[in-house]
């Protein structure tokens, strides 16, 4: 019997796995949803695979993505190399400048939502598909939009019940402060080179900055050893400017933060502003999502100069955080009617029946005949509140027998007096 691909899985409502459960998914896709359409953003939607290009320029080509190959990558018939997108930011901007949403009022706030694909190893909270929510602010490069998308993102987790959060705000600088840094870093850590892991002896000499956020123990020890002196120590006076403008306007906002000096990021289009949302429940990879700014990445897509800030949210983490914190899921509404067939007869009459109720409540039917004690177990397993008995006798007489299952109060209706029962909202 064939099986998922390991570090993908399916989600449905009865899964065993928490992350996995489509209640979840959707709780948290319509809380965000429904928090980003209140702030005025409009939903988009793109390919979920691209040109090659549009993400090997988009990340960077000393990327993770790129330089460990966790991309998936395909050929079309006329030979283009096409790829399964592994974030989302790049296509947003390519999609905003090839329909040319420059000419709309500014900034242009999007959001989506779907699946992501990366090659990575498996571990907790990591999967070769996983999900993602993510909120895109382009066309202005002003800090209030940088705080705007932080407090949006702490909206969405504290809509959706969490409490444990701690909110990392750094900056790394404009590409000048970058150039400054990563020389820095390369003169510290040369005479370690050998005692380097591989990705990171890679990394010394094409972008430095990178080894600080090396998941290997050993380049750990040796940064601990070193102690590099942070990212924010080397902004320039513009981008401290900056950063100290964002820290004010969510200060006024009431979001809690700190300040994390040291903060890099992985993909090379990020400027200035980077944060990230922490969930110490969710395992030593903590982080629930992250964003910052990306106003060079417009023109690394062959694109006019384009400045924008966002937002990721990985969706099985976030699951995963709000199991540990016990948040109430809302249920599936159960049926209001449960219409039992009891011969072969009647099953086209409870479909009809159904089809004729469905605009007003919700009603589920037994498929294939059984006997009403069969049918009320059925009834009582999917939580309705009614159950309708449609047999030989109730068709030779125009009736259902309509039983409530709180009061067991039974008894006879005709088709109109059925109807006229459920007229009133109080039985959705």
């Amino acid at each position: 019997m064939l099986k998922a691909v390991p570090g993908t899985n399916d989600v449905f409502a009865q899964a065993k796995e928490y992350p996995f459960r489509e209640p979840v998914f959707r709780y948290i896709v319509q809380t965000a949803e429904e928090v980003l359409r209140r702030a005025g953003a409009q939903m988009i939607h793109t390919p979920i695979f691209e040109y090659l290009e549009v993400f090997q320029k988009g990340v960077g080509l000393t990327s993770d993505i790129v330089v460990k190959k966790e991309m998936f990558v395909l050929e079309d018939r006329g030979g283009r190399l096409l790829a399964l997108r592994p974030e989302p930011t790049a296509s947003i901007v390519r999609a905003y400048n090839e329909h040319g949403m420059k000419v709309w009022p500014q900034p242009v706030r999007l959001f989506t939502w779907g699946p992501i694909f990366r090659g990575e190893r498996q571990q907790k909270g990591r999967y070769k598909q996983f999900h993602q929510v993510d909120y895109e602010a382009l066309g202005l490069a002003d800090p209030l939009l940088d705080a705007e998308a932080i407090a949006l993102m702490v909206r969405i987790y504290k809509t959706l019940g969490l409490r444990g959060l701690e909110v990392r705000l750094g900056s790394v600088g404009d590409p000048a402060d970058r150039l400054r840094y990563n020389q820095y870093l390369r003169s510290l850590f040369e005479p370690y080179a050998q005692a380097l892991s591989e990705d990171s002896r890679t990394r010394l000499e094409t972008n430095p900055m990178r080894i600080l956020d090396s998941k290997s123990e050993r380049d750990q020890q040796i940064i601990a050893e070193l102690q590099p002196r942070p990212m924010l120590e080397f902004l320039g006076q513009e981008a401290r400017a900056f950063h100290l403008q964002v820290c004010r306007y969510l200060d006024r906002l009431g979001v809690v933060y700190m300040v994390d000096p040291s903060m890099v990021r992985g993909l090379d289009y990020y400027v200035r502003t980077a944060w990230e949302v922490h969930h110490a429940q969710i395992g030593a990879k903590s982080a629930l999502g992250g964003g910052g700014r990306y106003d060079g990445l417009s023109e690394m897509l062959g694109g006019p100069p384009l400045p924008g800030v966002g937002f990721g949210i990985g969706i099985e983490r976030l699951a995963i955080a709000l199991e540990q914190e016990d948040v109430h899921i809302p249920a599936d509404p159960s049926p209001t009617l449960y219409l039992a067939p009891l011969d072969e007869a009647a099953k086209i009459e409870a479909l009809a029946l159904a089809e004729q109720l469905r605009p007003k409540i919700r009603v589920e039917i037994g498929y294939t005949p059984k006997s009403p004690r069969k049918a009320l177990e059925d009834a009582l397993k999917k939580g309705a509140r009614y159950v309708g008995f449609l047999g030989e006798s109730e068709r030779a007489r125009g009736v259902i027998t309509l039983k409530h299952l709180e009061s067991g109060e039974q008894k006879e209706l005709e088709a109109l007096q059925l109807h006229s029962l459920f007229e009133g909202p109080e039985v959705q």
